[in-house]
């Protein structure tokens, strides 16, 4: 069985965006994990949502992986962008946005 680490990596180096997060986006399961579930609906950005409840290992593994000690995390191409209070004030600040725009990502509401 490979390791949470390599988990988490396979899923933040195949996916462009990736939400780990309690829940799923249909359901989520903590305020914070459908804050930014709720931003990037809203932004229809594609993104592959991880239910770090379904897999301990998964849970404690991502804190370690980010050296974050909160869940959600968001990662957009690799790159560890924030929990939620970090992607909320990226989004009113049009940042978030323009993240997802200078990389790549296609994005169907500005700010």
């Amino acid at each position: 069985m490979a390791d949470a680490n390599q988990i988490i990596d396979n899923e933040v180096k195949s996916n462009d965006v990736v939400l780990f997060m309690k829940g799923t986006p249909q359901f989520p399961m903590c305020g914070f994990s459908g804050q930014v579930v709720q931003i990037l609906n809203y932004l229809g950005v594609p993104y592959k949502g991880v239910n770090v409840l379904e897999d301990e290992t998964v849970r404690q593994g991502i804190k370690d992986y980010s050296n974050w000690p909160t869940i959600p995390q968001l990662y957009v191409k690799g790159e560890f962008i924030g929990g939620c209070d970090i992607t909320r004030e990226m989004f009113q600040a049009g940042e978030l946005q323009q993240l997802f725009i200078d990389k790549g990502i296609q994005v169907q509401q500005s700010a």
